[in-house]
């Protein structure tokens, strides 16, 4: 399977302290004007506004765009037409926007659609990053597969496109920090360039943690269980939709607690680390898709 902006308009908030009722009413007062149709271009929002996910505009991870203060959360969209969550409150809301893995350095566009049917683009830039190589040996059937083995895997393959392409209404929280799912160490990190057995494959789509099989893992936020299976490279494997495009993945598992439907609360366990699929011993291989782009899950936790 596997943001050259202008500032904003002045709110001509006095020079002194207002109490916070004060200020944030001040603030809710300015929104009509502020809302006026703009051409400036995508700055970074405030981090004591939205601290998580951290921003990081590089291939594999997040670029967090203002929006600006709105009555209603906007609409977004990528240039490829694929919805992007918002999050935020009427003071300021903020666009978190997942690069690709396989996204060039350079600048990338949003459309911010508006109630009239019309749209604006916010500019960002991605910027380059370079991730180490990794060389893993694995049983030669796990990388040249046969004929029935790369039947079975296009199946899982074209199935889980469909999980991956689960959009639902974004969940109303406060922020965007996840639990780790299981303690360890972090064994693989995320963006590795993988070589297996001498042979180039796709980058590390997520973020491995070394934990003996058995080892509980729990949900690192609130999200819905929208697919279970035993995949070929993958082994035993759970998706979680936390909604707006925000999903995780937990692959190699030994033992899965739930079903299809399911909800979890943070930090409720639902299954348990295993050395099913493509591995090398036993670990939890997390991964964690927004907007359909595999990103780093370390820009949702701290440390």
């Amino acid at each position: 399977m596997t943001p050259t902006s202008r500032p904003r308009l002045p709110l001509s908030l006095p020079p002194h302290p207002q109490p916070p009722l004060q200020r944030r009413n001040a603030l809710l007062g300015a929104i009509a004007l502020l809302a006026l149709p703009s051409a400036r271009a995508a700055r970074p929002a405030p981090e004591a506004s939205v601290p998580w996910p951290h921003a990081s505009s590089v291939p594999g991870g997040i670029a967090r765009l203002s929006l600006g203060p709105a009555a209603q959360r906007p609409q977004a969209r990528t240039a490829d037409d694929l919805p992007l969550l918002v999050v935020g409150d009427p003071i300021e809301w903020t666009a978190l926007v997942g690069i690709p893995l396989a996204a060039e350095p350079g600048e990338a566009r949003i459309r911010v659609l508006r109630d009239n049917g019309q749209a604006r683009e916010l500019p960002y830039a991605i910027e380059a990053k370079r991730y180490q190589e990794q060389h893993l040996k694995v049983k030669p059937g796990q990388v040249d597969l046969s004929a029935e083995d790369m039947a079975r895997y296009e199946r899982e393959r074209d199935h889980q496109k469909q999980v991956a392409a689960t959009f639902s209404e974004p969940i109303p929280r406060g922020e965007l920090r996840m639990r780790v799912p299981v303690p360890g160490r972090r064994s693989s990190s995320f963006g590795l360039r993988r070589v297996f057995n001498g042979e180039k494959r796709n980058p590390h789509s997520g973020m491995d943690i070394a934990a003996a099989t058995g080892t509980p893992v729990v949900a690192p936020l609130a999200g819905r269980v929208i697919d279970t299976g035993d995949y070929f490279f993958n082994g035993g494997t759970v998706w979680l939709d936390h909604g707006g495009g925000l999903l995780s993945m937990y692959c190699h598992l030994s033992r899965i607690d739930v079903k299809t439907g399911d909800v979890l609360k943070p930090g409720e366990r639902f299954c348990a680390v295993g050395a099913t699929g493509r591995v090398t011993g036993p670990h939890l291989h997390w991964s964690v898709m927004l907007n359909r782009a595999m990103v780093d899950p370390a820009l949702f936790i701290a440390g």
